[in-house]
């Protein structure tokens, strides 16, 4: 399940990933909330907070996040994940390889480092 975390700035989009994540969370919450940061922000800082295992994602949804982030590429800022799974976290900071814009893992620990991070505008 994904679920919007309410008290983010305006230009942040916060989402927690808890248990099962479905197709259906995809285009209920993520997409959605792409759609309106960009809308209103013209850019997207992204932080992703996952407390469920990985293999918890559908295929489905992982498909999902894979289009929604193609359609928004050239928009991507900032992406924060924050996780306690060593392989994920680790994926997440390569992934600045591939996105015009900055990505940086953190452990669960560090959650409001991350969100500080992932806040800033430069």
């Amino acid at each position: 399940m994904l679920r919007k975390i309410g008290d983010m700035p305006e230009h942040v989009l916060g989402i927690h990933a808890v248990d099962e994540v479905r197709k259906e969370d995809i285009e209920k919450v993520l997409i959605p909330g792409l759609r309106e940061l960009v809308d209103k922000q013209g850019a997207i800082h992204y932080l992703l907070i996952i407390e469920t295992n990985i293999r918890n994602f559908t295929a489905g949804a992982l498909l999902q996040d894979i289009k929604a982030g193609l359609k928004y590429y050239g928009k991507w800022k900032k992406i924060a994940i924050v996780t306690d799974q060593k392989g994920v976290a680790w994926f997440s900071s390569a992934f600045r390889l591939f996105i015009p814009g900055k990505s940086k893992g953190f452990p669960l620990n560090k959650l409001d480092e991350a969100v500080i991070w992932v806040s800033a505008k430069n």
